[in-house]
Protein backbone atom coordinates (compact mmCIF):
# COMPACT_ATOMS: atom_id res chain seq x y z
CA UNK A 1 0.00 0.00 0.00
CA UNK A 2 1.15 3.33 -0.59
CA UNK A 3 0.37 7.34 -0.54
CA UNK A 4 0.69 9.87 -4.01
CA UNK A 5 4.00 11.33 -3.74
CA UNK A 6 5.67 13.67 -5.74
CA UNK A 7 8.34 11.49 -7.29
CA UNK A 8 5.33 9.13 -8.57
CA UNK A 9 3.08 12.64 -9.83
CA UNK A 10 6.23 13.36 -11.38
CA UNK A 11 7.38 9.98 -13.06
CA UNK A 12 3.95 9.89 -15.08
CA UNK A 13 4.34 13.69 -16.20
CA UNK A 14 6.89 13.07 -19.03
CA UNK A 15 4.54 14.16 -21.70
CA UNK A 16 4.97 17.28 -20.03
CA UNK A 17 8.60 17.80 -19.29
CA UNK A 18 8.53 16.07 -15.81
CA UNK A 19 6.25 19.55 -14.39
CA UNK A 20 3.50 18.60 -12.55
CA UNK A 21 1.98 22.35 -11.70
CA UNK A 22 0.55 22.81 -15.35
CA UNK A 23 -0.66 19.22 -15.48
CA UNK A 24 -3.58 18.36 -16.97
CA UNK A 25 -4.05 14.70 -17.13
CA UNK A 26 -2.34 12.36 -14.67
CA UNK A 27 -3.21 8.35 -14.32
CA UNK A 28 -2.17 6.88 -10.86
CA UNK A 29 -4.35 3.62 -11.73
CA UNK A 30 -2.91 0.10 -10.18
CA UNK A 31 -0.70 1.88 -7.51
CA UNK A 32 -2.18 0.51 -4.15
CA UNK A 33 -3.23 3.56 -3.31
CA UNK A 34 -5.25 4.39 0.20
CA UNK A 35 -5.76 7.95 0.49
CA UNK A 36 -6.20 10.68 -2.56
CA UNK A 37 -4.13 13.27 -1.15
CA UNK A 38 -1.38 16.32 -2.37
CA UNK A 39 -3.27 16.54 -6.03
CA UNK A 40 -5.54 19.32 -5.52
CA UNK A 41 -2.30 21.13 -4.07
CA UNK A 42 0.18 20.21 -6.94
CA UNK A 43 -2.22 20.23 -9.74
CA UNK A 44 -4.16 22.65 -9.84
CA UNK A 45 -5.19 22.89 -13.54
CA UNK A 46 -6.03 18.90 -13.82
CA UNK A 47 -9.10 17.82 -16.52
CA UNK A 48 -8.72 13.86 -16.35
CA UNK A 49 -7.78 12.29 -13.24
CA UNK A 50 -7.61 8.32 -13.97
CA UNK A 51 -7.45 6.25 -9.93
CA UNK A 52 -9.03 3.15 -10.97
CA UNK A 53 -7.61 0.32 -9.39
CA UNK A 54 -6.68 1.10 -5.81
CA UNK A 55 -7.74 0.81 -2.29
CA UNK A 56 -9.34 4.15 -1.59
CA UNK A 57 -12.54 4.45 0.82
CA UNK A 58 -13.44 7.97 0.71
CA UNK A 59 -13.55 10.66 -2.20
CA UNK A 60 -11.39 13.29 -0.60
CA UNK A 61 -9.06 16.11 -0.90
CA UNK A 62 -10.21 17.06 -4.64
CA UNK A 63 -12.92 19.78 -3.99
CA UNK A 64 -10.35 22.41 -5.19
CA UNK A 65 -9.57 20.98 -8.78
CA UNK A 66 -11.70 23.45 -10.19
CA UNK A 67 -11.06 22.41 -14.22
CA UNK A 68 -11.47 19.08 -13.39
CA UNK A 69 -14.05 17.26 -16.03
CA UNK A 70 -12.82 13.25 -15.77
CA UNK A 71 -12.46 11.40 -12.99
CA UNK A 72 -12.21 7.78 -12.39
CA UNK A 73 -12.50 5.99 -9.43
CA UNK A 74 -13.65 2.52 -10.68
CA UNK A 75 -12.61 -1.05 -8.82
CA UNK A 76 -12.15 0.84 -5.26
CA UNK A 77 -13.41 0.95 -1.83
CA UNK A 78 -15.30 3.68 -1.73
CA UNK A 79 -19.14 3.28 -0.12
CA UNK A 80 -20.16 7.17 0.02
CA UNK A 81 -20.62 9.80 -2.80
CA UNK A 82 -19.13 13.03 -1.28
CA UNK A 83 -17.31 16.16 -1.05
CA UNK A 84 -16.83 16.90 -5.11
CA UNK A 85 -19.43 19.76 -4.53
CA UNK A 86 -16.16 22.41 -6.17
CA UNK A 87 -15.13 20.53 -8.72
CA UNK A 88 -17.97 22.91 -10.71
CA UNK A 89 -16.76 21.19 -14.06
CA UNK A 90 -17.03 18.03 -13.77
CA UNK A 91 -18.48 16.23 -16.74
CA UNK A 92 -17.71 12.56 -16.06
CA UNK A 93 -17.68 10.67 -12.91
CA UNK A 94 -17.29 6.74 -13.08
CA UNK A 95 -17.68 4.91 -9.69
CA UNK A 96 -17.72 1.46 -11.16
CA UNK A 97 -17.57 -1.66 -9.28
CA UNK A 98 -17.17 0.07 -5.53
CA UNK A 99 -19.34 -0.48 -2.47
CA UNK A 100 -21.50 2.28 -2.92
CA UNK A 101 -24.82 1.64 -1.00
CA UNK A 102 -25.70 5.57 0.25
CA UNK A 103 -27.81 5.77 -2.86
CA UNK A 104 -29.24 9.16 -1.56
CA UNK A 105 -25.29 10.40 -1.69
CA UNK A 106 -26.08 10.86 -5.20
CA UNK A 107 -27.84 13.98 -4.27
CA UNK A 108 -24.59 15.45 -3.17
CA UNK A 109 -23.95 15.93 -6.83
CA UNK A 110 -26.65 18.58 -7.67
CA UNK A 111 -24.53 21.52 -7.57
CA UNK A 112 -22.63 20.01 -10.44
CA UNK A 113 -24.65 21.39 -13.15
CA UNK A 114 -21.94 20.28 -16.03
CA UNK A 115 -22.65 17.07 -15.00
CA UNK A 116 -23.51 14.78 -17.93
CA UNK A 117 -22.71 10.83 -17.66
CA UNK A 118 -22.11 8.59 -14.47
CA UNK A 119 -21.37 4.82 -13.86
CA UNK A 120 -22.45 3.04 -11.21
CA UNK A 121 -22.69 -0.32 -12.73
CA UNK A 122 -21.36 -2.80 -9.46
CA UNK A 123 -22.28 -1.18 -6.17
CA UNK A 124 -24.95 -2.71 -3.94
CA UNK A 125 -27.05 0.52 -4.68
CA UNK A 126 -28.02 -0.80 -7.93
CA UNK A 127 -29.72 -3.45 -6.64
CA UNK A 128 -32.25 -1.24 -4.77
CA UNK A 129 -35.95 -1.20 -5.87
CA UNK A 130 -36.56 2.36 -7.85
CA UNK A 131 -32.32 2.83 -8.31
CA UNK A 132 -32.33 4.03 -11.63
CA UNK A 133 -35.62 5.88 -11.29
CA UNK A 134 -34.59 7.68 -8.35
CA UNK A 135 -31.33 8.72 -9.82
CA UNK A 136 -32.61 10.09 -12.74
CA UNK A 137 -35.28 12.17 -10.65
CA UNK A 138 -32.66 13.66 -8.19
CA UNK A 139 -30.04 15.02 -11.15
CA UNK A 140 -31.68 16.58 -13.81
CA UNK A 141 -28.47 17.41 -15.64
CA UNK A 142 -27.68 14.01 -16.40
CA UNK A 143 -27.53 12.45 -19.89
CA UNK A 144 -26.60 9.49 -19.53
CA UNK A 145 -26.34 6.98 -16.40
CA UNK A 146 -24.38 3.48 -16.46
CA UNK A 147 -23.51 3.83 -20.63
CA UNK A 148 -27.40 4.11 -21.30
CA UNK A 149 -28.55 7.26 -22.55
CA UNK A 150 -31.66 9.39 -20.39
CA UNK A 151 -34.98 10.09 -22.46
CA UNK A 152 -37.25 12.71 -21.95
CA UNK A 153 -40.10 10.30 -21.23
CA UNK A 154 -37.77 8.44 -18.92
CA UNK A 155 -37.10 11.80 -17.09
CA UNK A 156 -40.77 12.62 -16.67
CA UNK A 157 -42.04 9.33 -15.10
CA UNK A 158 -39.00 9.47 -12.53
CA UNK A 159 -40.05 12.94 -11.42
CA UNK A 160 -43.77 12.16 -10.65
CA UNK A 161 -43.14 9.51 -8.55
CA UNK A 162 -39.83 10.46 -6.75
CA UNK A 163 -41.30 10.69 -3.15
CA UNK A 164 -42.62 7.12 -3.49
CA UNK A 165 -39.44 6.09 -4.98
CA UNK A 166 -37.09 7.87 -2.27
CA UNK A 167 -39.09 6.58 0.54
CA UNK A 168 -38.61 3.11 -0.78
CA UNK A 169 -34.79 3.99 -1.26
CA UNK A 170 -34.57 5.01 2.17
CA UNK A 171 -35.93 2.05 3.32
CA UNK A 172 -33.34 -0.51 1.37
CA UNK A 173 -30.53 1.90 2.66
CA UNK A 174 -31.22 1.04 6.11
CA UNK A 175 -31.44 -2.29 5.66
CA UNK A 176 -28.23 -2.21 3.74
CA UNK A 177 -26.12 -0.23 7.01
CA UNK A 178 -27.58 -2.77 9.01
CA UNK A 179 -25.76 -6.21 7.08
CA UNK A 180 -23.01 -3.89 6.74
CA UNK A 181 -22.34 -3.30 10.57
CA UNK A 182 -22.28 -6.98 11.19
CA UNK A 183 -20.04 -7.71 7.84
CA UNK A 184 -17.28 -5.02 9.39
CA UNK A 185 -17.84 -6.58 13.15
CA UNK A 186 -17.43 -9.65 11.63
CA UNK A 187 -14.43 -8.50 9.78
CA UNK A 188 -13.17 -7.31 13.04
CA UNK A 189 -13.31 -10.60 14.75
CA UNK A 190 -11.78 -12.54 12.18
CA UNK A 191 -8.79 -9.87 11.83
CA UNK A 192 -7.89 -10.60 15.70
CA UNK A 193 -8.34 -14.18 15.43
CA UNK A 194 -5.57 -13.73 12.77
CA UNK A 195 -3.35 -11.88 14.93
CA UNK A 196 -2.87 -14.23 17.64
CA UNK A 197 -2.72 -17.16 15.33
CA UNK A 198 0.35 -14.90 13.56
CA UNK A 199 2.05 -14.35 17.43
CA UNK A 200 1.62 -18.30 17.82
CA UNK A 201 3.20 -18.96 14.49
CA UNK A 202 6.97 -20.11 14.44
CA UNK A 203 9.93 -19.82 11.88
CA UNK A 204 10.00 -21.72 8.89
CA UNK A 205 13.32 -22.88 9.81
CA UNK A 206 11.96 -24.37 12.74
CA UNK A 207 8.53 -25.94 11.05
CA UNK A 208 8.48 -29.66 11.06
CA UNK A 209 6.97 -30.96 7.57
CA UNK A 210 3.56 -31.16 8.50
CA UNK A 211 3.06 -27.69 9.28
CA UNK A 212 4.67 -26.99 6.09
CA UNK A 213 1.52 -29.23 4.71
CA UNK A 214 -0.69 -27.24 6.99
CA UNK A 215 0.54 -23.84 5.29
CA UNK A 216 -0.28 -25.12 2.04
CA UNK A 217 -3.93 -26.46 3.44
CA UNK A 218 -4.35 -22.86 4.88
CA UNK A 219 -3.50 -21.60 1.79
CA UNK A 220 -5.84 -23.61 -0.10
CA UNK A 221 -8.79 -22.54 1.87
CA UNK A 222 -7.92 -19.02 1.85
CA UNK A 223 -8.67 -19.03 -1.69
CA UNK A 224 -11.37 -21.33 -2.58
CA UNK A 225 -13.89 -20.07 1.03
CA UNK A 226 -16.41 -18.15 -0.01
CA UNK A 227 -17.30 -14.86 1.36
CA UNK A 228 -18.79 -11.55 1.11
CA UNK A 229 -17.54 -9.10 -1.78
CA UNK A 230 -16.83 -6.07 0.57
CA UNK A 231 -14.13 -3.51 1.01
CA UNK A 232 -12.66 -5.48 4.38
CA UNK A 233 -12.52 -9.03 2.16
CA UNK A 234 -10.86 -6.63 -0.88
CA UNK A 235 -8.15 -5.29 1.56
CA UNK A 236 -7.60 -9.19 3.46
CA UNK A 237 -6.74 -10.37 -0.11
CA UNK A 238 -4.48 -7.87 -0.96
CA UNK A 239 -2.19 -7.54 2.29
CA UNK A 240 -2.37 -11.28 2.08
CA UNK A 241 -0.69 -11.26 -1.45
CA UNK A 242 1.41 -8.71 0.16
CA UNK A 243 2.54 -11.00 2.67
CA UNK A 244 3.59 -13.61 0.03
CA UNK A 245 5.19 -11.21 -1.98
CA UNK A 246 7.73 -10.20 0.83
CA UNK A 247 7.77 -14.33 2.16
CA UNK A 248 9.12 -14.28 -1.35
CA UNK A 249 11.61 -11.34 -1.56
CA UNK A 250 13.08 -12.57 2.27
CA UNK A 251 13.46 -16.73 0.79
CA UNK A 252 15.57 -14.76 -2.37
CA UNK A 253 17.60 -12.88 -0.18
CA UNK A 254 19.09 -15.87 1.98
CA UNK A 255 19.00 -18.41 -1.04
CA UNK A 256 22.82 -18.57 -2.16
CA UNK A 257 23.52 -17.02 -5.82
CA UNK A 258 24.26 -20.32 -7.82
CA UNK A 259 27.62 -20.40 -9.54
CA UNK A 260 28.16 -19.55 -12.85
CA UNK A 261 27.60 -22.56 -15.65
CA UNK A 262 30.50 -24.02 -16.34
CA UNK A 263 30.77 -23.88 -20.28
CA UNK A 264 34.89 -24.34 -20.66
CA UNK A 265 36.45 -26.77 -18.50
CA UNK A 266 39.74 -25.68 -16.81
CA UNK A 267 41.44 -28.38 -19.48
CA UNK A 268 39.83 -26.68 -22.03
CA UNK A 269 37.37 -29.06 -23.15
CA UNK A 270 34.22 -26.98 -24.34
CA UNK A 271 31.01 -28.05 -23.14
CA UNK A 272 27.43 -28.56 -24.62
CA UNK A 273 24.81 -26.66 -22.44
CA UNK A 274 21.48 -26.21 -23.46
CA UNK A 275 20.00 -24.55 -20.86
CA UNK A 276 16.68 -22.83 -22.81
CA UNK A 277 16.13 -26.17 -23.83
CA UNK A 278 16.13 -26.28 -27.53
CA UNK A 279 16.05 -29.14 -29.94
CA UNK A 280 18.57 -28.13 -32.32
CA UNK A 281 19.06 -29.48 -36.01
CA UNK A 282 22.47 -29.83 -36.31
CA UNK A 283 23.52 -30.82 -40.50
CA UNK A 284 27.20 -31.51 -42.12
CA UNK A 285 27.21 -31.35 -45.90
CA UNK A 286 29.95 -29.29 -47.12
CA UNK A 287 29.82 -27.11 -44.26
CA UNK A 288 28.48 -27.38 -40.47
CA UNK A 289 24.61 -26.06 -40.64
CA UNK A 290 22.96 -25.42 -37.32
CA UNK A 291 19.12 -24.69 -37.81
CA UNK A 292 16.23 -23.80 -35.54
CA UNK A 293 18.06 -22.81 -31.98
CA UNK A 294 15.67 -20.24 -30.46
CA UNK A 295 11.55 -20.25 -30.97
CA UNK A 296 10.71 -18.84 -33.83
CA UNK A 297 8.85 -15.78 -32.91
CA UNK A 298 11.33 -14.62 -30.55
CA UNK A 299 12.86 -10.88 -31.47
CA UNK A 300 16.11 -10.92 -32.56
CA UNK A 301 17.55 -8.26 -30.28
CA UNK A 302 17.21 -11.18 -27.85
CA UNK A 303 19.76 -13.36 -29.43
CA UNK A 304 23.51 -13.17 -29.35
CA UNK A 305 25.63 -15.66 -31.80
CA UNK A 306 28.98 -16.35 -30.80
CA UNK A 307 31.19 -18.51 -33.35
CA UNK A 308 34.22 -19.98 -32.60
CA UNK A 309 36.27 -22.58 -34.18
CA UNK A 310 35.19 -25.75 -32.89
CA UNK A 311 31.93 -24.21 -30.75
CA UNK A 312 29.09 -22.36 -31.09
CA UNK A 313 27.09 -20.41 -28.61
CA UNK A 314 24.03 -18.64 -28.88
CA UNK A 315 22.46 -16.37 -25.66
CA UNK A 316 18.82 -16.60 -25.62
CA UNK A 317 17.27 -14.03 -23.05
CA UNK A 318 20.12 -14.74 -20.45
CA UNK A 319 20.32 -18.78 -20.92
CA UNK A 320 22.94 -20.17 -22.91
CA UNK A 321 23.10 -22.46 -25.72
CA UNK A 322 26.49 -23.93 -26.51
CA UNK A 323 27.39 -26.70 -28.89
CA UNK A 324 30.64 -28.36 -29.67
CA UNK A 325 31.03 -28.52 -33.77
CA UNK A 326 32.34 -31.73 -35.32
CA UNK A 327 34.76 -29.96 -37.61
CA UNK A 328 36.79 -26.78 -37.45
CA UNK A 329 34.87 -24.16 -38.88
CA UNK A 330 36.03 -20.16 -40.21
CA UNK A 331 33.96 -17.33 -37.51
CA UNK A 332 34.80 -14.81 -40.07
CA UNK A 333 32.95 -16.54 -42.60
CA UNK A 334 30.15 -17.44 -40.46
CA UNK A 335 26.43 -16.00 -41.19
CA UNK A 336 23.79 -15.83 -38.53
CA UNK A 337 20.32 -15.34 -40.10
CA UNK A 338 16.95 -16.32 -39.40
CA UNK A 339 14.79 -18.05 -41.81
CA UNK A 340 12.20 -16.30 -44.11
CA UNK A 341 9.90 -19.33 -44.15
CA UNK A 342 9.90 -20.31 -40.68
CA UNK A 343 11.86 -17.60 -38.83
CA UNK A 344 14.15 -20.36 -36.65
CA UNK A 345 17.91 -19.05 -36.23
CA UNK A 346 20.34 -20.59 -38.94
CA UNK A 347 24.20 -20.71 -38.22
CA UNK A 348 26.33 -21.13 -41.68
CA UNK A 349 29.50 -21.88 -41.11
CA UNK A 350 32.28 -22.94 -43.96
CA UNK A 351 34.44 -26.15 -42.68
CA UNK A 352 38.33 -25.00 -42.73
CA UNK A 353 40.04 -26.32 -45.72
CA UNK A 354 37.57 -27.42 -47.25
CA UNK A 355 37.72 -24.98 -50.38
CA UNK A 356 41.53 -25.55 -50.31
CA UNK A 357 41.01 -29.52 -50.96
CA UNK A 358 38.46 -28.95 -53.94
CA UNK A 359 41.16 -26.49 -56.08
CA UNK A 360 43.63 -29.18 -56.09
CA UNK A 361 41.26 -32.13 -56.54
CA UNK A 362 40.43 -30.11 -59.82
CA UNK A 363 43.97 -29.96 -61.06
CA UNK A 364 44.19 -34.04 -60.32
CA UNK A 365 41.40 -35.10 -61.87
CA UNK A 366 40.05 -35.12 -65.26
CA UNK A 367 36.43 -33.88 -65.89
CA UNK A 368 34.46 -36.61 -64.91
CA UNK A 369 36.03 -37.59 -61.93
CA UNK A 370 35.72 -33.94 -61.02
CA UNK A 371 32.05 -33.99 -61.76
CA UNK A 372 31.53 -37.24 -59.39
CA UNK A 373 33.52 -35.51 -56.91
CA UNK A 374 31.41 -32.33 -57.02
CA UNK A 375 28.36 -34.82 -56.53
CA UNK A 376 29.72 -36.54 -53.34
CA UNK A 377 30.91 -33.18 -51.83
CA UNK A 378 27.10 -31.65 -52.59
CA UNK A 379 29.50 -28.53 -54.45
CA UNK A 380 27.57 -27.40 -57.38
CA UNK A 381 28.54 -28.24 -60.98
CA UNK A 382 30.66 -25.37 -63.05
CA UNK A 383 32.08 -25.79 -66.91
CA UNK A 384 35.86 -25.02 -66.00
CA UNK A 385 37.43 -23.29 -68.83
CA UNK A 386 41.61 -23.40 -69.42
CA UNK A 387 42.79 -20.04 -70.29
CA UNK A 388 46.61 -21.43 -70.87
CA UNK A 389 45.31 -23.50 -74.26
CA UNK A 390 42.88 -21.22 -75.94
CA UNK A 391 44.15 -17.34 -75.56
CA UNK A 392 42.13 -15.85 -78.93
CA UNK A 393 39.30 -17.55 -81.06
CA UNK A 394 40.17 -19.63 -84.20
CA UNK A 395 37.94 -18.62 -86.78
CA UNK A 396 39.68 -21.42 -89.13
CA UNK A 397 38.49 -24.39 -87.08
CA UNK A 398 35.10 -23.29 -86.17
CA UNK A 399 33.60 -25.57 -88.51
CA UNK A 400 35.61 -28.85 -88.79
CA UNK A 401 37.08 -30.29 -92.21
CA UNK A 402 36.13 -33.17 -93.69
CA UNK A 403 38.68 -35.35 -95.48
CA UNK A 404 39.60 -34.66 -98.39
CA UNK A 405 37.99 -37.90 -100.19
CA UNK A 406 34.61 -37.13 -98.50
CA UNK A 407 34.08 -33.65 -99.68
CA UNK A 408 34.06 -29.86 -98.94
CA UNK A 409 33.56 -27.76 -95.57
CA UNK A 410 30.90 -29.72 -92.99
CA UNK A 411 28.36 -26.58 -93.60
CA UNK A 412 24.30 -26.59 -93.47
CA UNK A 413 24.07 -24.21 -96.48
CA UNK A 414 24.12 -25.26 -100.02
CA UNK A 415 27.70 -24.90 -101.16
CA UNK A 416 28.86 -22.64 -104.31
CA UNK A 417 29.24 -24.01 -107.14
CA UNK A 418 33.07 -24.82 -108.40
CA UNK A 419 34.24 -22.46 -110.92
CA UNK A 420 35.49 -23.75 -114.09
CA UNK A 421 38.15 -25.57 -114.94
CA UNK A 422 38.14 -26.94 -111.55
CA UNK A 423 36.56 -30.39 -109.76
CA UNK A 424 33.10 -31.59 -110.57
CA UNK A 425 30.18 -31.05 -108.37
CA UNK A 426 29.70 -33.56 -105.05
CA UNK A 427 27.58 -36.41 -105.90
CA UNK A 428 23.93 -35.57 -105.84
CA UNK A 429 24.51 -31.61 -106.95
CA UNK A 430 21.16 -31.23 -109.06
CA UNK A 431 21.67 -27.44 -110.88
CA UNK A 432 18.19 -25.31 -110.64
CA UNK A 433 18.27 -23.44 -113.49
CA UNK A 434 16.02 -20.42 -112.11
CA UNK A 435 18.79 -19.41 -109.48
CA UNK A 436 21.25 -17.06 -110.41
CA UNK A 437 24.50 -17.77 -110.29
CA UNK A 438 26.82 -16.56 -107.14
CA UNK A 439 28.92 -13.90 -107.98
Amino acid sequence: MSDVTEDMVRRRAEHNEGEISSLEEVSLHQQDIQRIQHLDRWCRDLKILYLQNNLIPRIENVGRLKKLEYLNLALNNIEVIENLEGCESLQKLDLTVNFIGHLSSVESLTHNIHLREMFLVGNPCTEFEGYRQYVVASLPQLQWLDGTEISRSERIRASQGLDRVRMRVQEQEREYLRRRAKEREDAGNKERRAGLEGHGSTDTKSRPPSAEIDEEQKEWEFWHTPCSFTPESRLEAHRHLEEERKAKEREGEKKKPKAPRTLITADGRVLNVNQPRYEPILTINTDPDLRAVPFRHMDTSLMDVDVQPTYARVTVKGKIFQVVLPAEVKPDSSTAQRSQTTGHLVLSMPRVGLATHHITKKRRFKTSSLLSLCRKSGVPERLEVDPGKHMALDLANIVSRQSAKEGPLESPRRAPPAPSGQSSPSQGFVDDPDVPPLI
